[in-house]
Formats: structure tokens, sequence, C-alpha cells
């Protein structure tokens, strides 16, 4: 086990000073309060050995503590309200996250893995298995990713084939978090003859059914619980399948609209660690007869990181607050998951060259943070994809209007018989001043 420094009540209290934003009521405020100080006091110092076991222990202490009643919606079902409350859910994300890379895991993925069933489950279906992930009683997991088909869900290739009053699902999925250890899987396969998103379906996959079979478990720079699964004659019940048939592309993507925005919190939360670890560093490191903040470049690269950091949490909570006003928040939430990641990754980047050889010492708090990030660049939608959505989205706004195009010849040719305007003064006998030294003296 590795001895991970803890982050200080000062530097928690300081980095809650955005709470003061108008994105933010009294209730959340306290919220972030309440959870800072069970961080400090409930996750401990040192890292397990053995990551399965660690999760489920943080999953039963988040439930125990009532955490996990946020991430799910309705509550009759053992939720904190009838919707998920965005900002509450980032809140949460954003301190675990500075606390505990796997505390956050645990409580992201008890969201995400049961999102699809809070948003478009049967009652049925909300009443089996939300109660048991409100209180930690159970694990689920979100299985979409395929061996061939990450990024591009349409290339999805599980099948489930509808017999009598059953689904038989065929195929293999990656890259599933709480593979191994879920009891049950949010499974999305093809049932539909048409390719691409069409004709893809949602189904409830418990994690005992004997047609799956954990195939490879994945070990990551940053570890937690992740597997490779397969279908074999994997038979359901109709009754487990989410929402309607050939509808399971619009669940997921509505799944993930609501917690990729908690994802650019996560990162803020490793943004803003990693910011207090180097902060404390340069305050005390002795260079050159000085202190490393005494610095300018040193100066220099904490107003970036600082300015950063407020930039990502303007778009994240921008994007959490549209939501939980009942707006569609496809383009802002792919702007804060893109913006906060690629922005934490720049921050833990400069934390660990501000710390020199110290930065790079296995799980060292500034390493650790290095590994922890690199993952959310990719997960729930590369940066990549998260600048297509947002573009995709800008070219649909009713104010876009695509500029005809010139005929050929006429880019050339265009200007040919504009004549210059009399009002204006050419003047070619403008010799240089000698006084002023040339910008390109010197370059070769």
């Amino acid at each position: 086990m590795a001895i991970i420094t803890k982050s200080s009540e000062q530097e928690t209290q300081n980095a809650g000073d955005y709470l003061a934003w108008p994105f933010f009521e009294t209730h959340h405020q306290e919220l972030a309060k309440n959870i800072n100080q069970w961080a400090i006091h409930e996750l401990g110092d040192l890292q397990p050995d053995d990551i399965d076991e660690a999760c489920r222990v943080l999953v039963k202490q988040l439930g125990d503590d009532n955490w996990l009643r946020y991430a799910i919606a309705g509550i009759e079902y053992g939720g904190f309200s009838a919707q998920i409350d965005t900002r509450t859910l980032c809140l949460i994300r954003e301190t675990l996250a500075r606390h505990d890379g796997l505390a956050d895991f645990a409580f992201a993925m008890q969201g995400l893995g049961a999102g699809a069933i809070s948003l478009f489950g049967t009652k049925m279906q909300r009443e089996n298995y939300l109660p048991k992930v409100a209180t930690g009683r159970a694990i689920p997991a979100f299985a979409l990713s395929e061996p061939e088909a990450g990024s591009d869900v349409g290339a999805l290739q599980c099948t489930a084939s509808f017999v009598g009053e059953h689904y038989v699902l065929n195929g293999e999925k990656t890259w599933i978090s709480n593979g191994g250890i879920a009891d049950f899987y949010v499974v999305f396969a093809r049932t539909g003859e048409n390719l691409g998103s069409r004709g893809i379906s949602a189904f409830i996959v418990d994690g005992d059914n004997p047609g799956l079979s954990v195939t490879e478990r994945i070990d990551v720079m940053a570890p937690h619980p992740l597997a490779r699964i397969k279908f074999t004659h994997c038979r359901i019940h109709a009754s487990q399948r989410i929402g309607e048939v050939n509808q399971g592309f619009k669940i997921a993507m509505a799944t993930l609209d609501v917690f990729r925005t908690s994802v650019a919190a996560a990162a803020l939360g490793f943004a803003r660690r990693a910011f207090d670890e180097a902060l404390r560093h340069v305050k005390q490191r002795q260079m050159f007869g000085k202190t490393l903040a005494d610095l300018q470049l040193t100066q220099a690269k904490l107003a970036m990181m600082a300015t950063g950091i407020d930039a990502a949490a303007l778009l994240t909570y921008r994007a959490a607050w549209l939501r939980d006003q009942g707006h569609r928040v496809t383009k802002e939430a792919a702007m804060a998951k893109m913006t906060a990641t690629e922005t934490a990754q720049q921050v833990i980047d400069a934390a660990v060259q501000l710390f020199g050889g110290a930065g790079v010492v296995s799980d060292s708090p500034v390493e650790r943070l290095y590994r922890e990030i690199r993952a959310l660049r990719i997960y729930e939608g590369a940066t990549e994809v998260q600048q297509l959505i947002i573009a995709r989205e800008l070219l649909q706004e009713p104010s876009y209007k695509p500029q005809p195009e010139l005929p050929a010849g006429a880019a050339e040719t265009g200007n040919a018989d504009r004549k210059p305007d009399p009002k204006i003064e050419i003047r070619l006998d403008i010799k240089p001043d000698p006084t002023v030294e040339s910008s390109t003296a010197g370059q070769v």
C-alpha cells in the first residue's frame, strides 16, 4: 500500500470559493461543505491492493452514509429527489475526485450504471434495481462499448434476438467499468435490421446470468474494475428491455448527456487537487536563495493553472445549471467535458513539472493524478468526439446560415473589377523610422 497526502481543510475551503457563484442555491452550498467534511474524515490515505474489494467497500460506505441517493432519480426508489440534480451530482464528484479518484469512480458508476433505468425504466425495473443501487447493496455497469465499436456506437455488433417471451443476447462488450464485480449490466444490443445507430435496444442483464461471462480483466494506469464480457445465448425475459424497441441509441445518449457534465466536474476535482499540491510545494521549496514561488516563471505557471480551472468550472456548472432548468445541454455538456478534461491534463502536467523529480515518484499525489486524469479525456466521449458534437450542434442552430458556393473562378476574379475607394489614401513613399529596431533583427 502507498500513502497519499490528503488535501487539507484550508485547501478544500479555498477550492470552494466558487460556491458563491449564482449557479448554486443554498442547499448546494451546504451539500458541498458536508461531502467535503465526509471525504476528509472518511476516505483513507492508503491506496488498496485489492481494487475490487475497495470498490465494494466504497460503494457500501457511500450507500450507508446516504450519498448514493443523489445518483438516482425517484424519491420512492430511494433517490433524493424526483429527478437527478446535475449540480449536486457534479459537486459530489468534484469533491470525491479531489480526495480520492477511486471514491469518485465508485459513486459515478452507481449513477451511470443505473442511469438508463432512472430515466427510462418501467416501474417494476425501478423497484427491482434502484433501491439497491441507492443503498449500495447492488453495483451496476453500463455496457455499451465493443471491440470494434467505441466512439462509433452505430457499429456495435452484439445482437438480441426475440424468441417467444425472451431475448437472446450474443456478442462481446469491452472497456466495461465495474465489469467482473457488477450485480447487473445495462447492455445495448442490436435488435433491428437497420445498420448504424438505428435498431439498437437497451436491456438489463443480471450478473449471475449463466449466458454472461467475464473473459478478461483489463489493467489500466489508474486501477479500477474494468473488464471484457461475453454473451453466449444469454437469455433474458422481455420485461428486462428498457424503453421501446430500437430506441437504445437515444437511451444511451440521453444517459450520457446527464453524466457527461459530471465527468467535467471530476476533472475539476483532479485539477484543483493538483493545483493545491503545487501551490503548497512552491511556497516551501527553496531554490537560488529564495522559494520556487518567488520566481516569475513559477508565478506565470500558477496564473495559467488557476485561470484554466476557473474557466473550466464556469463551463461545467453552466451546463449543470442549464440542465437543472430543463434545457437540452448536448452542446454545453460537450464543451464542459472537453474543456475541463483537457485543462485538468495541462494543470496536472504543470504540477508535475513544478515538483521536478519528486513529481514522478510512484504514487506521489501528482504522479497519481497524472495517471487518473488521462482516461477522462477518453471515456464517455473522447475529446475529438466532443468537438464533433459541438460542431454538429452549432451547425444545426437556426442562426447558422451556410454561405452559397461561388461559381468556378469567382474566387480569383471576384475582385478584379473593384475600384479603389477615393477616400482612402494609399501612400507608397513611407520610409522606415531609423529609431525603431526591426523585429526581425538577428533572425536567420
